[in-house]
């Protein structure tokens, strides 16, 4: 798959604030269009999957939670070369790949995008399984869209708005922020950092 232009959102909405970049990604599509040669993605957790389309495109447009040590909702554009420094959080499984590893093989392989820009949010909670984005991460949404809406257009790809419900989705409605957030259950019903039995089954071996 050959594009010029590759727009991605990393993370994992599963765990709070991790979801931003997708987020992110998902509101862009569904407030506007691009001309041809754009690509948008859920890029999520996928790890090496992404390695052929990171190879394939000329161009990256990134947004991702990047956990750098920044006052939580700290908004930061980093470009090209700087931007292996500040992706990520870290792994949330050991069968994750992070997006630097991805980046790493792009480069050693001789095969990555001329110009690359990340913008990156610094979380305020992450260890919050089932979470959503925190309020003071969404807030910064519509400033990191500006963000990247000028970065699209400095190379050439001017956004046009879309009409509600215009847009097809990057993932399953399921998923979708309202639908998430409403179907998410309540914390006595659903633990919110592992298992309460396993938990159980720890306190007891520690006494």
């Amino acid at each position: 798959m050959q594009t010029d232009t590759l727009v991605l959102g990393i993370g994992n909405m599963l765990w709070a604030d991790e979801g931003f970049g997708v987020r992110a990604v998902a509101a862009l599509n569904e407030g506007w269009s691009f001309p041809e040669g754009v690509t948008l993605m859920d890029g999520g957790t996928q790890g090496l999957y992404l390695l052929p389309l990171v190879q394939s495109a000329r161009r990256m447009l990134v947004f991702d939670a990047i956990d750098y040590g920044l006052e939580p909702g700290t908004l930061q554009v980093i470009r090209d070369d700087d931007i292996p420094s500040y992706l990520g959080i870290g792994k949330m499984s050991l069968h994750q790949s992070s997006f630097q590893e991805v980046l790493s093989l792009a480069k050693l392989s001789g095969k990555s995008p001329e110009s690359a820009v990340l913008v990156g949010v610094q979380p305020q909670l992450l260890m919050d399984f089932g979470g959503s984005l925190t309020d003071l991460v969404r807030a910064k949404i519509p400033e990191a869209l500006g963000v990247g809406l000028e970065v699209l257009a400095g190379w050439g790809y001017p956004a046009t708005p879309r009409a509600p419900g215009e847009a097809i989705p990057l993932f399953d409605g399921s998923l979708a922020l309202d639908a998430y957030e409403s179907g998410r259950p309540s914390a006595d019903d659903a633990c919110r950092v592992g298992d309460p039995r396993v938990l159980a089954m720890r306190g007891t071996q520690g006494a």
